[in-house]
């Protein structure tokens, strides 16, 4: 409760709505898998350090389908995780040297809780925003980051990791670039094929682990504005797909066999994020060393229980018709409502949308750019105090410690996926009112620094 007279509409929170989680599914496969007296106790002891071999074995299946790679995926190349966010946190544990590890490349704008994991890793002060365009990340900004990068390090004698011990499963990468190459979050976009495999050209020439979240992937639909079949195929392949073919592959002559990419995967946005389960894929080799994290190793197969279950979801099928016949068309419905929306009352006002001509779009959020002299942070303040409406500013995705002076100054994040439906226009309608008192000089009261707009983004988030 914050006293408004008028309902909060929350735009900013990226959670799925209460009513898409699929409860009685998961009410049926655990109530299968405990009343089985193998599957519960193979749930419910420790398990073995890559996760439940059922489960890779389908996942391994339904990526195969999914994103039709050149070569089936091997259930050897995945390993089970605690989701996506504890996945990075062990990815850094294993491949990185705080020290040795010159620094993190993020996309930018980035999703800026991986900030801090990327800070409680050791590397506060050494993340680099790299732009984007409607293509996806700028490759020729990236190269010449690395170059001065490498530089520096020669400069400073930095030539073999000093925190790291040496292990024979393991190796320590001289850089880290993350990205969410698909539906991203937040701008939305899609990375280009061309631009992955520019990526990866960069990071095997540079000795940089590509990590990229791949988790929006399989939530995809037209911009048809009449219904569509269920898209079962992705839209682009994975830059770790790109890593295994590209060029002779990660098995290339002169490779050491760990690769240049790992995908990291989530059951969060297709099932529900309270499971907190997920997985990784990348090389034999790769996969094998990040399921021996010291934390993996203490506490052997993260979420092993919640795997069992995720085992039973997807040999039923129960998971993809839940993707194909729920997730999609509800999210394609509520995507439509609030494009239509913000071209009905935006547009107008001078706000624009990137990548305007795809055929496919998905994920969970809405990436727009106000138009000048417009500040988004100005916005999110009077949108909350004057018709309490929660949005994300775009200075909340700059990359900590690189952000530029005027950079995202403009832009907005909305999301459509936890607001009930039924609001959804009201809601874009409402901001629109804001946008044009701001045109007008109708807004009155006084901005708010940046940071603390940031320390609300972040409390709003998980309000």
């Amino acid at each position: 409760m914050n006293g408004h007279s008028k309902t909060l509409i929350n735009l900013l929170r990226g959670w799925p709505n209460p009513g898409l989680l699929p409860k009685a599914q998961l009410r049926t496969a655990a109530a299968k898998v405990l009343s089985d007296p193998d599957l519960s106790s193979e749930g419910l002891l420790y398990g073995p350090l890559p996760g439940n071999e059922s489960l890779r074995v389908e996942l391994a299946a339904w990526l195969t389908r999914f994103y039709k790679p050149k070569h089936s995926v091997g259930w050897e190349r995945i390993c089970i995780s605690g989701g996506a966010s504890q996945n990075l946190a062990c990815i850094l544990q294993v491949y990185s040297d705080p020290i040795f590890t010159r620094n993190i490349w993020m996309v930018s704008p980035t999703y800026f809780l991986a900030c801090r994991i990327f800070e409680d890793a050791g590397f506060t002060g050494r993340m680099k925003g790299v732009p984007e365009d409607d293509d996806g990340i700028d490759i020729e900004y990236l190269r010449k980051g690395l170059q001065q990068s490498e530089r520096d390090a020669e400069l400073n004698g930095n030539w073999k990791p000093i925190l790291k011990p040496k292990r024979a499963w393991n190796k320590v990468y001289r850089h880290i670039i993350y990205a969410v190459p698909t539906f991203a979050n937040p701008s939305s976009k899609t990375m280009s094929l061309e631009r992955r495999q520019q990526l990866v050209t960069v990071a095997r020439e540079y000795d940089a682990l590509i990590v990229t979240d791949d988790v929006y992937d399989q939530l995809q639909w037209t911009t048809s504005s009449t219904p569509s079949p269920a898209l079962k195929e992705a839209v682009q392949p994975r830059v770790v797909d790109v890593d295994r073919c590209y060029e002779g592959g990660a098995g290339r002559t002169g490779a050491d066999g760990f690769g240049n990419a790992v995908s990291n995967g989530s059951f969060s946005k297709i099932v529900a994020p309270g499971c907190r389960s997920g997985w990784a894929e990348g090389t034999e080799i790769f996969v094998s060393g990040l399921s021996n994290a010291g934390s993996t190793n203490s506490g052997s197969a993260p979420s092993q229980l919640t795997a069992s279950f995720m085992t039973e979801l997807l040999a039923s099928g129960e998971l993809e018709k839940h993707v194909y016949t729920t997730l999609q068309p509800a999210y394609a419905q509520r995507y439509k409502i609030m494009i239509d929306a913000i071209k009905e009352f935006l547009v107008p006002l001078g706000v624009t949308l990137p990548q305007s001509k795809r055929t496919v779009v998905g994920g969970y959020f809405i990436w727009m750019s106000l138009p000048a002299p417009l500040k988004a942070d100005d916005l999110a303040t009077y949108a909350r105090r004057e018709e309490n409406i929660i949005i994300a500013p775009g200075s909340s995705f700059g990359v900590y410690g690189d952000m530029k002076d005027g950079d995202l100054d403009r832009e907005v994040r909305v999301c459509f996926a936890w607001v009930d439906e039924s609001i959804i226009r009201h809601s874009i309608e409402r901001l629109g009112h804001v946008i044009s008192r701001m045109q007008g000089g109708g807004t009155h009261g006084q901005e708010f620094p940046s940071l603390v707009l940031r320390r609300e983004v972040v409390n709003a988030e998980f309000q």
